[in-house]
């Protein structure tokens, strides 16, 4: 027997689905082969999890819907909490629920991704410099940049969210 609660759910109209403005990749390949090129470079020797916490973070602060859904899926995918994912929005609250080391990339992720002061601030640096070779430091730097360049991408075009499965793309 079903619930007025159930009822509900079940009769709830959703917005609909936008469309994308522009397939880019189909229309520019090259720079899409480019991306992809640079995404797998960029990944190179850094923690799968921290990887996805920094593309995440990112791409919250540019509020770029397709790769949340990625991200967080590729996360989970990989192992991550959803817990952590979640918390990830409000990480300066939630320190507890972060190594050290994920909170100096995290910090980097965001002065790299908002530069309202025009640059990255020494003390940020300084902290993600403790906690990373400079061969790792210089990969999440690439990382941060590369997945900056994606919520551009994603954002101008309105990718549509919701139909990405984990490692689609790899």
């Amino acid at each position: 027997m079903s619930t007025a609660q159930d009822t509900a759910q079940d009769t709830a109209e959703y917005a609909p689905e936008h469309s994308p403005r522009l397939n880019w990749a189909e229309h520019a390949p090259e720079v899409y082969k480019a991306m992809i090129r640079l995404e797998t470079a960029a990944r190179k020797g850094l923690d799968p999890k921290l990887y996805e916490l920094v593309k995440i973070r990112a791409s919250q602060l540019n509020h770029c819907a397709f790769c949340l859904d990625m991200h967080t899926k590729d996360a989970l995918a990989a192992g991550e909490s959803v817990e952590r994912i979640v918390q990830l929005a409000a990480w300066e609250e939630s320190r507890h629920f972060y190594t050290g080391k994920e909170l100096a990339a995290i910090e980097l992720t965001e002065a790299i991704t908002v530069l309202t002061d025009g640059f990255v601030p020494d003390e940020v640096y300084a902290k993600a410099a403790e906690r990373f070779e400079e061969a790792e430091l210089a990969q999440l730097i690439a990382a941060i940049t590369v997945i900056n360049a994606w919520n551009r991408f994603g954002v101008s075009t309105r990718m549509v969210p919701g139909h990405y499965q984990p490692g689609q793309y790899k």
